[in-house]
């Protein structure tokens, strides 16, 4: 019989071979729900350990869980776990903080070279049969650019490595970082958007980040910048970012998270300056790997009653 019993919630994995295996070593079943409020409470309320991806676990879903020490996040960001309401259940809650920053930081400096090289109208134009540079004037060279960081934790750092290897300038706005030594220039939200030629959002997701880029923020950006998101969709108000580029208040933006997602595609028909894609910059096989490694020991630890890696508490 098995010493513990550990649901996921949702899975996303192409299998979960990896958990099952560092589980066993304790002692653990795993079991997977589908998903379904239903299916995880039936599973779940008397399970030892959570893993989860995107369900909600609600102060509800905390409230029926009778038995559990333990929710562990594959992901970075936990808004869909209400940790004030699990911590004071007495469950632990855990995440992966470190697991993908290599992939974000790569797919934010993809994105912002695309935009900034005006990559995907070129693409465009030469498919329709032009050829020239003067659609896609003007490019500015790199070097004479600032990018300006929204946040600056373990993804923004690596991040700003590459923009400074590259000769640009960088800012940045995080209420929770001191200056110090190899610390860019901290400014304000309102000075970093009306001085950067880059914006780039690397915030966790909180009521106080929450639709923090709407149209007041759009405003005060020069009308050349362009905006980057790989962090969560909701600090960006969808429709007054895609209002701002039909006006041309500002000149591109590059998204890989949204505030609904599956995405409307309908939604970008005819918006001009934007590049898209599927919520992907977490992603190697690599990181995947790692993810599923990480936050099954974090169970595996506070299971066999060490102390986890990866606490997450209440903002």
């Amino acid at each position: 019989m098995s010493s513990y019993k550990v649901v996921i919630t949702d899975q996303v994995f192409p299998t979960t071979d990896l958990e099952a295996a560092l589980l066993g070593e304790i002692g653990a079943s795993l079991e997977v729900a589908d998903g379904t409020l239903e299916d995880v409470l039936a599973r779940g309320s008397d399970a030892d350990a959570l893993l989860t991806t995107y369900f909600p676990i609600t102060a509800d879903t905390v409230a029926a869980l009778r038995n559990c020490k333990i929710i562990a996040r594959y992901g970075i960001g936990v808004d869909n776990v209400d940790i004030a309401a699990a911590n004071a259940a007495g469950i632990i809650v855990t995440n992966v903080p470190d697991y993908s920053v290599e992939e974000v930081s790569a797919h934010a400096l993809a994105m912002l070279l695309g935009l900034l090289r005006r990559l995907p109208e070129a693409d465009a134009f030469v498919r329709a049969g032009g050829w020239s540079i003067d659609p896609l004037r003007p490019i500015r060279r790199l070097s004479t650019l600032t990018v300006g960081l929204v946040g600056y934790g373990r993804i923004s750092r690596r991040f700003a490595e590459s923009l400074v290897t590259l000769g640009m300038r960088v800012i940045c706005h995080d209420p929770y970082v001191e200056p110090g030594e190899g610390i860019p220039p901290l400014v304000s939200l309102e000075e970093l958007l009306q001085t950067s030629d880059v914006v780039s959002l690397h915030a966790p997701l909180t009521p106080d980040t929450r639709g923090m880029i709407g149209a007041a923020e759009l405003a005060l950006m020069p009308s050349h910048a362009v905006l980057v998101n790989t962090s969560r969709g909701p600090l960006i108000v969808l429709d007054e970012l895609i209002a701002a580029l039909q006006s041309g208040t500002i000149q591109g933006a590059a998204l890989d998270v949204f505030e609904q997602e599956p995405l409307d595609a309908d939604r970008l028909t005819g918006v001009p300056g934007l590049m898209v894609s599927p919520h992907m910059a977490y992603y190697s096989e690599e990181a995947l790997q790692e993810s599923q490694r990480k936050a099954s020991t974090q169970i595996v630890k506070v299971l066999r009653g060490d102390e986890p890696d990866y606490p997450v508490k209440p903002l």
